[in-house]
């Protein structure tokens, strides 16, 4: 009789603790911050000039400062240390401005930079900061890989993050 008790007990007791971690880590891992975020799968891993990764998102905030970042998924097979990046930008008037961002993948020993798992690294990158968003609006963003080559292999996500300052 004892042995039934015993698990049942046990089981009562951890349910609600399991859920209050649950939520707990639900609350800290949330960025109230990010305004804006997706991340687009490259085909094959292999990110063709020819293919930005396109990104559209509305602001209805024009006195905020954000962030600008862009997301990287790559893996060890990356034939290169740094990546560049030309980042199109089309306000919701019709107008276009053009970045050109480099960004470093490993150091100069080779180790890769950014978090991961196995052969795959996470990277973001802080490309502006502080901008204020002239009118508010439809906004669209294309970022395309300026590596001189037509495919560049190892890639297999990029993004585009938005965020208040903090």
């Amino acid at each position: 009789m004892m042995k039934a008790f015993y698990p049942t007990a046990i089981r009562n007791f951890m349910g609600p603790i399991i859920v209050l971690a649950l939520f707990a880590f639900g609350l800290v891992s949330c960025d109230s911050t990010v305004i804006y975020e997706e991340n687009c799968p490259i085909p094959a891993a292999v990110w063709k000039a020819t293919e930005p990764a396109h990104f559209e998102f509305e602001v209805n905030d024009t006195l905020t400062l954000h962030n600008f970042y862009v997301n990287l998924r790559n893996g060890e097979n990356y034939p290169y240390s740094n990546i560049y990046f030309f980042i199109d930008m089309e306000f919701p008037n019709g107008k276009k401005s053009i970045d050109t961002v480099e960004c470093f993948l490993a150091d100069n020993t080779g180790k890769w930079l950014g978090t991961g798992v196995g052969d795959i690294h996470d990277n973001r990158f802080l490309y502006q900061h502080g901008k204020q968003f002239p009118m508010a609006g439809l906004y669209k963003i294309d970022i395309r890989q300026g590596m001189r080559v037509d495919q560049l292999e190892g890639i297999f996500d990029v993004g585009f993050r938005l965020s208040r300052t903090k």
